[in-house]
């Protein structure tokens, strides 16, 4: 019982452990504006082109939020104690096309491959805990707005927030038989905001930002099974770190 009741405090907060180690990685970045502020500029003209390009690597960390269905409280479903979802490493790979409207606002287009595991405990008061594990792979299209501030020497911090749309190029679960066990959607849609900072090279400019995304779409399935019944909607909650070359 303590073990389980450890693991399952540790679920509720790996949320928020996930957040402070991202924004500690991130740390670094500050200094580094400071000492590129007063440095010669490199490529003063690079951010007036009207559109640019680039590649982006990112690291991210995903997890499901959970809505218990009202079948939740019937006598059918009195042995299960609770519905737990953890949060696990992914990441992407992907491109970028970037549109100046103004010196301080671009459009953005990431089309990229994320490959994301999601995974839900179900504990139970008379059976040992269970599992169910996601894995996808989704093609993602963020369309972002990013506002810009002044460039100080060779750095530049911007805030960006939009939607990405995303479709599943291939899943599988644990159980292996989807009729048993979890089935999910094979399309979302999520809302991102984040932030970041531009370091201008002499011949390339490299970016680092850190990304929230809610996912708004249902991802549960239609299938009726022992996993899926308890539950009424889930959604998709993710922290990236992004790596952009341009």
């Amino acid at each position: 019982m303590p073990a389980t009741y450890f693991w399952n405090k540790l679920a509720v907060h790996r949320y928020k452990i996930a957040v402070i180690l991202l924004v500690f990685a991130l740390i670094p970045l500050r200094g580094n504006a400071q000492l590129f502020r007063w440095a010669k500029q490199h490529n003063p003209d690079y951010d007036r082109r009207k559109i640019s390009y680039g590649f982006s690597i990112g690291l991210h960390t995903s997890s499901y939020q959970v809505k218990y269905s009202d079948k939740f409280v019937t006598s059918k479903f009195d042995t299960v104690h609770s519905v737990q979802p953890v949060f696990l490493a992914g990441f992407s790979l992907g491109f970028l096309v970037n549109y100046r409207f103004n010196e301080f606002l671009d459009l953005r287009l990431m089309p990229k491959a994320g490959f994301y595991a999601h995974k839900l405990f179900y504990y139970f008061t008379n059976a040992p805990t269970q599992s169910q594990l996601v894995e996808t792979t989704l093609v993602e299209m963020p369309l972002l707005l990013k506002y810009k501030s002044m460039r100080r020497g060779n750095v530049r911090m911007y805030m960006i927030g939009g939607i990405t749309p995303a479709f599943e190029a291939s899943g599988k679960n644990d159980i292996g038989n989807s009729t048993a066990g979890l089935s999910i959607q094979k399309h979302n849609i999520s809302l991102d905001m984040g932030m970041g900072f531009d370091f201008y090279f002499p011949f390339f400019k490299f970016s680092q930002e850190i990304r929230f995304s809610r996912g708004i779409s249902n991802m549960l399935g239609s299938q009726h099974t022992i996993y899926q019944d308890p539950i009424s909607r889930l959604n998709t909650n993710t922290v990236s770190v992004y790596f952009i070359f341009q």
